[in-house]
C-alpha cells in the first residue's frame, strides 16, 4: 500500500508541477519552471508524513525515487504543453 501511494503522489505532483510551470513560466528557459518542480518534490514529505507515511523510514533509494518520478512526470506534461500551446 505504501509503494501505491507514495506512486501516485509522486504521479499527481509531477503533473500539477508541469501546469503551475506552464502557468507560472514566461517561456521554456525560465527557471521558475524548474523552480515549481523542486517545491512539488519538497512538499511531498510533509504530505507523506500527514497520510500516515513514516517518511524517516524511507531509504536513499525510496527519496531518489520519489524525486526521479516526479521530475519526470513534469518533464513530460510540461514538454507536452509546450508543444500544444495550452
Amino acid at each position: 500500500m505504501r509503494g501505491l501511494t507514495v506512486t501516485t503522489l509522486t504521479a499527481v505532483a509531477g503533473i500539477a508541477a508541469a501546469f503551475g510551470s506552464n502557468a507560472l513560466a514566461t517561456a521554456p528557459s525560465d527557471p521558475q519552471g524548474v523552480l515549481v518542480v523542486a517545491v512539488a518534490i519538497a512538499a511531498q514529505f510533509p504530505i507523506l508524513r500527514v497520510i500516515g507515511i513514516d517518511t524517516d523510514d524511507l531509504s536513499a533509494k525510496d527519496v531518489l525515487y520519489i524525486g526521479f518520478m516526479t521530475f519526470s512526470l513534469w518533464f513530460v506534461s510540461w514538454g507536452i504543453l509546450l508543444t500544444t500551446g495550452a
